[in-house]
This record gives structure tokens, sequence and C-alpha cells, in this order.
């Protein structure tokens, strides 16, 4: 039996994942075929089935890969000296993303899945828990550091703060108004206010 190739086995993984996401975010994932991945990846039918046996598989992958990034960019900003800066950073590459077409309509269709598929629902609710508690880490060394109002519950402030990147990408997909780049200045501010410590008193 021929030996795996393990490198050469995550390029074509990951050629079949950026193919899968391409062809979901033109047509929808349930409109898009099994035949029209593999035309955007280059490979015949047995050589997709061989790394995902169904396109349910494609989008856990889809969603894990997303978690995988998540978790890298969260382990390089654990330990900064600046927690208040990274949680609006993070705020800002929301309204990126959320400026990019093929991205924001793949997360859409995503998510949309996970309303019908259980197992999507399960990697998508903990794709979403990784990123809550990483800010509320992120929150409560702010916290410590004066940054942010102490009486805040780090986890509810953090439950907001999702809920605030979510709306922006549902604003950006319903409101062709809506330009995600050109709202960095109001959605820091809106964070910024919502996380300030109490004013002092007054001299």
């Amino acid at each position: 039996m021929r030996k795996m190739d393990p490198d050469r086995h995550e390029a074509k993984r990951r050629q079949i994942l950026k193919a899968a996401a391409a062809c979901f975010s033109r047509k929808g994932f349930h409109r898009t075929s099994t035949a029209e991945i593999c035309t955007e990846a280059e490979m015949s039918p047995g050589n997709l089935f061989h790394y995902f046996p169904t396109k349910q598989a494609i989008i856990a992958a889809l969603v894990e890969e997303e978690r995988g990034q998540t978790a890298d960019y969260f382990a390089q900003v654990r330990d900064t000296a600046d927690p208040l800066g990274e949680i609006l950073g993070f705020v800002d590459i929301a309204l990126l993303y959320a400026d990019t077409s093929d991205y924001l309509r793949l997360v859409i269709d995503i998510s949309a899945e996970a309303m019908r598929d259980t197992q999507i629902a399960g990697l998508v609710s903990g794709a979403d828990d990784d990123v809550r508690h990483a800010l509320a880490d992120l929150l409560r060394r702010a916290a410590a550091l004066g940054q942010t109002d102490p009486s805040l519950d780090p986890e509810d402030a953090a439950r907001w703060i999702v809920a605030v990147i979510d709306g922006i990408f549902s604003r950006t997909a319903v409101d062709p108004g809506f330009q995600p780049k050109s709202q960095r200045t109001m959605a820091r501010r809106l964070v910024a206010r919502f996380l300030a410590p109490p004013p002092g008193p007054r001299p």
C-alpha cells in the first residue's frame, strides 16, 4: 500500500475547502452540487469523496478551520499589555470580514444551515463559545488594568460584543447602505463606551 504523504493530503484537503467555500458563496450550500465543487477544485468525485464523504462534512471542516484560525489569533494577543485595544481590534477585523462579500455570504449560509443541522449547530456553537471565552479573558485583564468597568460581568459583556459583531454581519447582508469598513469609528465608539469604567468623582 502506498504511504500517504501528509503534506499532499493537507494540500488537497485545503484545495477542496477553498473550492467549496467559493461555490457556497456564489450559490449557497443547498444549491451547490458536488459536481460543481469537483469542477472548482479540479478533481474527480471519487477523489473528493476520499476527503469528504458529504457536503455537510465540508461545512463542518470549514467551521473547524475558522475555529482554529480564531484560536490562533487569540493565543497571540492573550498576554497583551493593551487588552482593550485588542478587543477593539477584533471588532475591526469583524468589520473587514463583513465587508468581504464572499465571506459574508458564506457566514450567513453556514448560520442558516446551523438552524437545520444539529451537527453544524454544535460546531458553530462551540466556535462561538471559544470567541466569547477569549473575549471574556481579555475583559478580565482590561478590568484589572483599569481599562474597563470592573462591575461588568466579563462573560455577559463578551456575549454582547459577539452580539454586536453578529449584528454587523446581519445588517450588512440586508442593508446595501451599510458599509462595514466605513463604520469603524462608530463601532469602536459603541463598544468602548459600553466597556468604559465609570467616571471618577468630580473635583
